[in-house]
């Protein structure tokens, strides 16, 4: 997804300001900075001073014929220019030693700044962003803006100064001089002002083609396996070729851009030297200036000629890094909507009732005429109780899953815990009560033991309490797999659990669900991806697990509704009914319709019953 920035009508210079706040801290190291390339910027202008008293020395004494001191005054003058130099190469190197360290602290507390933010949003946030535009943000929109700061922002400001003082002293020499230099860069400030509008839209349209790009080759390395399987890898590089000529042709449009800018910044200076010249030849047979005076000034036009070509680049520089800067504040202006309450509620000794109570919920993209995809939810689950949640395909189940733990907040209604709105909860401890274990298992590029004990933050990861949660967690999970691997529970898994199973990844994922130790389990199919007796393992451990923790588990397969002590029927957005699997067999046809497709899915996927059989009706009629 590509994200207009709603910043575009603050200036350049509000833009940046808003980067105050990471800047504070390195301020004064900054500003030693600027003013070490300043102190180097006044040195390299005396140059241009001393030059003029060597000229009309030399002039002085060839009229003298005095020859020794013409020497002596060449060495001392030359010496002086060398301390010169001396003296503004030891001003750059304070500027490099000034400006370092700060920056990359800038950098690296912009970056730690922004991953925080995107842990603290709401998972509705992430569904709207790609993941590359994301990562686009974070890699390179924050390097860019540190090397701006480093080493753009100082040069900009010092290469202005400079100009300036410059521009004052040339009119040192001959009023008429100065005033060529100075009229000849009014073309310069127009076509700067044309610059900006034209390259701050090409700066943004291009970052933001990059964060496309970069979601392209996520999406193709992720999905691999896919493209291989059905031999569409020329498709996705057809699909990638095309984003990159695009980005191409932005690319391309920047560099025209920045070509004309530095067509102006390289020809109006030509103009002024000769312009220059001519004048100071006429200014000299009019005795207006003499030869060491006109030596001065093109010496002075010299050492400006540098700081003025490079306001192009320090130009498009900075507008490079106010998009970036535009780019970030996309992320850091988005409302985060699940937060801690102002005067949190406390759960000293939870029981585990989980109650929804005519809880609403329609995703932020559904259309005004739908109705609530949970339209009214009303259901409890006792303490200690297991309770399955069945229904069709689209009916909800999901959904109902992620608001227990506030990855979605209810649209309508509430959803407490131990009478508690869980709203009224502080996150950290709401999701300690809580924990979740997804049908799509998600794994992190870390040990098996990490992943596993990913929600014990209280824990010594190398404790023997550690050890004990751990192994108790494997078990109940059947992933005695993990001592096999290569280096036991502290073989690093591959990105995203790759490097494993469907049914050795979601195993993992039960027990790192399974050690978390909560009062609730909410479980989505967390043994889809099992075989027949694996998963009868498992059913027989959850029991145990089950047995003091209160547990809703979705259903997709007869075998985990027999795990249930009751069993929740959702239709339509709605709990219909509630009861033992018996009970609703018996009492609710649509229940029985849903067990038959259950049925029906197992049958195709094991081949043990025809595909289509009806047996809880058959069960019924019986």
């Amino acid at each position: 997804m590509s994200v207009t920035s709603s910043s575009s009508s603050l200036s350049t210079f509000a833009a940046l300001w808003r980067l105050k706040p990471f800047i504070r801290p390195a301020f004064g190291r900054l500003v030693g900075g600027a003013l070490s390339a300043l102190a180097a910027a006044v040195i390299a202008l005396m140059v241009p001073i001393v030059l003029e008293q060597i000229v009309r020395g030399l002039g002085e004494a060839a009229g003298a014929r005095a020859d020794v001191g013409a020497v002596a005054l060449v060495v001392g003058g030359a010496l002086g220019v060398l301390a010169l130099a001396l003296g503004e190469a030891v001003m750059v190197w304070l500027r490099r030693w000034f400006v370092l360290t700060p920056a990359t602290e800038i950098e690296f507390g912009m970056r730690a700044e922004l991953y925080s933010r995107l842990q603290s949003l709401p998972v509705a946030f992430h569904d709207r962003w790609q993941s590359g535009q994301l990562l686009s943000r974070m890699m390179q929109d924050i390097s860019l803006i540190r090397r701006w700061i480093s080493f753009g922002l100082i040069l900009l400001i010092v290469n202005i100064l400079t100009i300036g003082i410059g521009t004052v002293l040339l009119f040192r020499w001959h009023w008429l001089l100065g005033a060529i230099f100075l009229l000849t860069g009014i073309p310069l400030w127009i076509s700067g002002y044309v610059f900006e509008k034209r390259y701050g839209t090409l700066a943004r349209r291009s970052q933001d083609q990059a964060g496309d790009l970069a979601t392209s080759v996520e999406e193709s390395v992720h999905g691999i396996r896919v493209l291989k399987a059905f031999g569409r890898g020329k498709h996705a590089l057809r699909s990638f070729s095309r984003q990159a000529e695009t980005l191409r042709e932005t690319e391309l449009s920047k560099a025209r851009a920045v070509g004309m800018i530095w067509f102006w910044l390289d020809f109006m200076p030509q103009i002024a030297f000769g312009a220059s010249l001519i004048t100071g030849i006429l200014l000299i047979f009019a005795g207006g200036i003499d030869v060491a005076e006109l030596f001065a000034f093109f010496a002075m036009a010299t050492v400006l000629r540098w700081p003025i070509e490079s306001i192009g680049f320090l130009f498009s520089f900075m507008l490079d890094a106010r998009t970036a800067t535009d780019r970030l504040f996309d992320i850091y202006r988005e409302v985060n909507t699940i937060s801690d309450p102002e005067k949190p509620v406390h759960l000293s000794e939870p029981r585990g009732e989980l109650a929804f109570e005519g809880a609403h919920f329609r995703y932020q993209d559904a259309g005004s005429a739908e109705r609530d995809l949970l339209d009214g939810i009303d259901l409890v689950l006792r303490p200690g109780e297991t309770m399955a949640l069945v229904g069709l395909t689209g009916s909800g189940k999901t959904t109902l899953t992620t608001l227990p733990a506030r990855l979605y907040d209810v649209t309508g209604g509430c959803v407490t815990l131990d009478g508690v709105d869980i709203r009224d909860l502080e996150l950290s401890e709401l999701r300690r009560h809580i924990a979740m274990a997804f049908e799509d298992a998600t794994l992190f590029s870390a040990s098996v033991r990490e992943n596993v004990l990913l929600g014990r933050a209280d824990l010594d990861l190398h404790s023997p309490e550690a050890d004990r949660v751990l192994r108790e967690a494997l078990d109940v999970a059947q992933a005695g797999f993990a001592d096999t691997l290569p280096e036991g529970l502290e073989t690093v898994i591959g990105e995203e659990g790759l490097s494993l199973s469907g049914g050795q990844r979601q195993r993992l994922a039960l027990a790192r669900a399974v050690a978390a130790a909560p009062r609730v389990l909410v479980l989505d199919d967390p043994l889809s991806a099992l075989d027949v007796d694996t998963e009868a393992l498992v059913e027989k451990a959850l029991r145990r697990v089950l047995a003091e923790t209160t547990a809703l588990i979705v259903a997709h397969r007869p075998s985990t509704v027999a795990l249930a002590d009751r069993v929740a029927l959702l239709e339509k957005g709605r709990i219909t009914a509630v009861g033992t699997h018996s009970e609703l067999l018996r009492t609710s046809a649509h229940y029985r319709h849903v067990i038959s497709s259950l049925e029906a899915d197992e049958a195709a996927r094991t081949g043990t019953i025809p595909d289509g059989s009806d047996t809880a009706e058959k069960e019924v009629r019986a």
